[in-house]
């Protein structure tokens, strides 16, 4: 029978008629709710091996969902998840992100490592990663992501792991693990 035929009898009872689930379809913020439960509220990640979302930019954040979704990065739970959303979802997911406050929380850092980072992040990664990691040409924000984070990431793409632009590996090239471990102090103490 449906509830549009009894609606007149349960609005007469005093009964409250809900319309149908996401009627009008999910919001960007209904569709981000998930994502809290790892990622943080409004993607503000307090967890150091999980990244922030926040800030992000909303094309970075579609395209990597999409790459998830297809298997062309890997993830322990990510690619499951992006299965269940299309790539609509995706993109208003990643505008609702762009809009939210990146949180840097402060991190331990080594100030000799930070500041062969520092050296480093001028030599090799500054023409993409501007304003010291706070903005990307291709990427997401990485200035203030949980140390953690970046040192799984950087592992996975230097160990081929999860695939690596091409202008990044040649930057990439040649870097050793104290290297990586220096960017990573650099990039985790920005504020």
């Amino acid at each position: 029978m449906g509830l549009k035929p009894l609606a007149p009898a349960l609005l007469a009872a005093g009964l409250a008629v809900c319309p149908p689930l996401h009627a009008a379809g999910p919001t960007p913020a209904m569709l981000s709710n998930t994502c809290s439960a790892c990622h943080g509220a409004y993607g503000q990640s307090v967890g150091p091996s999980i990244p922030t979302l926040a800030g992000q930019p909303a094309e970075y954040i579609a395209d990597a969902m999409k790459k998830f979704k297809s298997g062309e990065r890997p993830g322990t739970v990510m690619g499951r998840l992006a299965r269940a959303y299309s790539e609509d979802d995706f993109d208003a997911m990643g505008e609702f992100f762009s809009v939210q406050p990146f949180v840097r929380h402060r991190q331990d850092v080594d100030a000799a490592k930070t500041a062969r980072g520092r050296k480093l992040h001028e030599q090799s990664c500054k023409k993409c990663h501007l304003d010291g990691g706070r903005e990307s040409e291709d990427g997401g924000v990485i200035a203030g992501q949980w140390a953690p984070y970046l040192s799984i990431t950087l592992n996975d793409f230097m160990t081929k792991k999860r695939p690596m632009p091409k202008k990044m590996a040649e930057r990439m090239e040649g870097l050793s693990r104290e290297d990586i471990e220096a960017l990573v102090h650099f990039y985790a103490s920005q504020q």
